[in-house]
C-alpha cells in the first residue's frame, strides 16, 4: 500500500514539474523591407543580431539569424519568425555579386548596406549594436534605409 501511495505520488509530481518545463515563451514575427534599391541585381541579405558587440559584422559571422530575398521592383521583404522579445538589430546588404559579403573599393563598401536607426553613414557615425538596436515587444514591421556610397 504504501508503494502505490508513493508510486501515486511521484506520478503526480513528474506530471507537475512537466507541465511547468513546457511552457513556450512567447514568440512574435519581425517583417523588415526595403525599397528604392538602386537595381535588381543579385539579392538583399538580411541579417538579425541580438548581441552587443555584434556590429559592426564585415564578414557576417555574428548574426543570430540571417536570410535573403528577391528582388522585385527595386525592392524586398523577409520576415524573421518566432522571435522571442527582446533587443534586436538589423543589417542589411544589398549583395549585387550574390558573395554573402560586402564588398569594398579601397575603404568605401561598393554595394548598398543599410542599418536599422540609421539613414545615413558617416565617419562620426558608424554603425554599432547599441545604435542600431530597438526593443522587440510583438509583431513589427521596419523599414531599413539603403545606403549606397
Amino acid at each position: 500500500m504504501r508503494e502505490l501511495r508513493w508510486i501515486l505520488q511521484l506520478n503526480v509530481l513528474l506530471l507537475l514539474s512537466s507541465s511547468f518545463q513546457n511552457k513556450k515563451e512567447e514568440t512574435y514575427p519581425l517583417t523588415v523591407k526595403v525599397k528604392d534599391l538602386r537595381n535588381e541585381n543579385g539579392v538583399v541579405q538580411f541579417a538579425l543580431y541580438n548581441t552587443n558587440g555584434s556590429i559592426p559584422d564585415e564578414e557576417y559571422t555574428k548574426y543570430y539569424r540571417k536570410n535573403t530575398a528577391k528582388i522585385k521592383n527595386r525592392s524586398a521583404e523577409i520576415t524573421f519568425l518566432n522571435l522571442p522579445r527582446g533587443k534586436y538589430a538589423v543589417n542589411v546588404l544589398h549583395d549585387e555579386d550574390k558573395d554573402g559579403r560586402v564588398k569594398k573599393g579601397l575603404i568605401l563598401p561598393k554595394e548598398g548596406i543599410g542599418f536599422s536607426n540609421f539613414t545615413s553613414l558617416k565617419i562620426s557615425n558608424r554603425p554599432s549594436f547599441t545604435k542600431a538596436a530597438f526593443e522587440f515587444v510583438g509583431e513589427k514591421e521596419i523599414e531599413v534605409h539603403i545606403i549606397y556610397l
